[in-house]
């Protein structure tokens, strides 16, 4: 019997298996991370090697050196994943990895990694959305929730508001038109010379600013779900340049405070307007960006106002992260979904 026939057989009985002990691996940008979690929920071992203080000097994510340090990390990654999980190899069930969407090169190290051990360990592989795992986060954090609810994902990559009718199927109620909102918070920041990653820096800057600035989103969304950050992104880099021309003193904790105040009342506001369209009184936050406080503030704020129950991640599991990648794995897994071949490979892009 070949490999995969064998697999299927070893993938469907864990449908029906009590206990399912997961190692998932997480490299779609700059953290090579692994995991290893019990049925879904009860994390054993999440081990993240950060590579921002590489890509610090140079403004951002360079997509090669991430790739060349995700090499080096890998295999002591998965080593202090199992020593801190007190699991041997020869106890898991099944291996995940994320195959998209992110930085292919940065996959492909994952997802190759990832084959060689199922195929080493004689395991089933399971190929998991990036998108779906950061919405699964919740179930760790949140070990009573279940769907229905509304998703408002919010990352560097991806903007959206998905009804998320059950743990695999998803629908998409809107999403922005340009750019994502984790990019807009990281050119603003650029801007404002802020080192990378930026969102975390606005976010601590604007605490010590005023909203002084009337910046905008696109007035032609707001009767939609839709978003757009390019339009407000333009704004304050054309304010930041007109004023360093005319040689003004740049008040970047005041330029910082308004536009995460536009953004975040345009996230919130949309978000709970989806909840009460779709009669779901549940919403969840889900991506980088949920690790936002103005954002968290607001959504809790407005969703105890429409008597709405609000869901975040830790704040560890806002970012990129093995935990949520095997915690989606264990939902796939009980559907029936995800069993990937040995040709599996990495893609920058994925659907929902």
């Amino acid at each position: 019997m070949n490999y995969y026939l064998r697999m299927k057989e070893k993938f469907n009985a864990l449908k029906d298996k009590e206990d399912v002990l997961i190692l998932a691996i997480e490299s779609s940008c700059d953290e090579t991370s692994i995991s290893i979690v019990k049925n879904g929920r009860q994390v054993l071992s999440n081990i993240v090697a950060s590579q921002i203080a590489i890509h610090r000097r140079f403004g951002g994510v360079v997509p090669e050196v991430a790739s060349r340090n995700h090499i080096t990390a890998i295999s002591s990654v998965y080593q202090e994943a199992l020593l801190q999980a007190g699991v041997k190899s020869s106890e898991l069930d099944c291996i995940a990895v994320t195959y998209g969407a992110g930085l292919v090169g940065a996959l492909l190290v994952g997802v190759n990694f990832a084959k060689a051990l199922a195929y080493s360990l004689d395991l089933p592989l399971v190929a998991v959305s990036h998108v779906y795992g950061h919405i699964s986060a919740n179930y760790i954090s949140h070990k009573e929730l279940t769907p229905p609810f509304v998703c408002l994902m919010v990352s560097g990559g991806h903007t959206a508001l998905v009804k998320v009718e059950d743990y695999n199927k998803l629908s998409l109620i809107g999403t922005t038109i340009d750019d994502a909102v984790g990019e807009a918070f990281d050119k603003v920041a650029r801007v404002l010379s802020l080192p990378y990653p930026g969102g975390p820096e606005i976010d601590r800057l604007a605490k010590s600013g005023q909203k002084s600035y009337n910046f905008t989103v696109s007035n032609s969304l707001k009767n939609t779900f839709n978003f757009s950050f390019s339009g407000i992104k333009t704004e304050v880099v054309n304010l930041v340049h007109n004023k360093l021309q005319r040689g003004d003193k740049l008040d970047s904790e005041n330029i910082a405070c308004s536009f995460q105040e536009a953004v975040t009342d345009e996230l919130s506001a949309k978000a709970v307007k989806a909840c009460r369209v779709t009669a779901l009184n549940k919403l969840v936050v889900a991506g980088g960006v949920g690790a936002n406080s103005s954002l968290r503030g607001k959504l809790a704020q407005l969703c105890k106002e429409y008597n709405i129950d609000f869901y975040s991640p830790d704040l560890k599991y806002c970012t990129d992260n093995g935990a949520m990648i095997a915690s989606c794995a264990y939902f796939m897994i009980k559907d029936g979904l995800g069993l990937a071949k040995l040709d599996l490979t990495a893609k920058a892009n994925v659907g929902l």
